[in-house]
């Protein structure tokens, strides 16, 4: 049974939390300057991804299944007077690649995922079969408003981040395992990132024909 070792883990679930309170309490975490322009869930993605000090060595997986959602609607109730500032942060890159951007560091892979129920399973199996250096498998949304009554935006702000490995080490902090087998419904994104919130067990289908388990020492 393929497996990965959890050897560190950031979460952030602030709920339903405002972009401008997001800001207030994480701006500390980044240069100021680039904090004004970053969005809700670059904030919050990069304020779980950066102690991790991802680095030229690492594949990073990145999974949103919505991505910057909240931004697309501030712009867009912006009309009739468009605003090029809401239109610029409209079209940002992405919430990990915000954090890169920010620390001029290159990556060894970068493997930017999106989808529904079958979110979580991509990006694990995209993590296991990683080769040599470390995995940092990150990820999160930001809610969003009216969007989310056309099933397009995210109910919760989120984010996670964490460090794997093939091999457990004296520090690991726990296990996934993934087999082939189950149903296709799978684990949201919102329930993933409970799962390492919690620190609670899990065993089930994660959706795309693969069944996980999930311990924690």
């Amino acid at each position: 049974m393929p497996e990965l070792y959890i050897q560190n883990l950031n979460t952030e679930m602030p709920g339903l939390e405002e972009p401008a309170a997001t800001r207030e309490r994480l701006r500390a975490c980044f240069p100021a300057g680039a904090a004004r322009r970053m969005t809700q869930l670059g904030m919050l993605v990069g304020s779980v991804l950066g102690p991790l000090n991802p680095g030229p060595e690492d594949v990073l997986v990145y999974a949103s299944g919505f991505g910057e959602s909240r931004s697309l609607e501030a712009y867009l109730d912006s009309f009739p007077t468009a605003s090029p500032t809401l239109f610029q942060t409209s079209i940002h890159p992405s919430g990990a690649q915000q954090l890169m951007i920010g620390r001029q560091t290159p990556l060894r892979r970068f493997f930017p995922l999106s989808g529904g129920r079958q979110l979580v399973a991509q990006a694990l199996v995209t993590a296991l079969v990683q080769e040599g250096g470390r995995v940092l498998l990150c990820g999160g949304e930001e809610r969003g408003t009216w969007l989310r009554e056309c099933g397009v935006a995210s109910e919760h702000s989120l984010a996670f981040a964490l460090e794997l490995a093939h091999v457990r080490s004296e520090g690991s902090l726990g296990r996934i395992s993934l087999e082939r087998g189950g149903g296709d419904e799978g684990l949201s994104l919102h329930d993933w990132c409970g799962l390492l919130a919690r620190r609670q067990p899990f065993s089930g289908d994660a959706g795309a024909g693969w069944s996980l388990a999930l311990e924690w020492f």
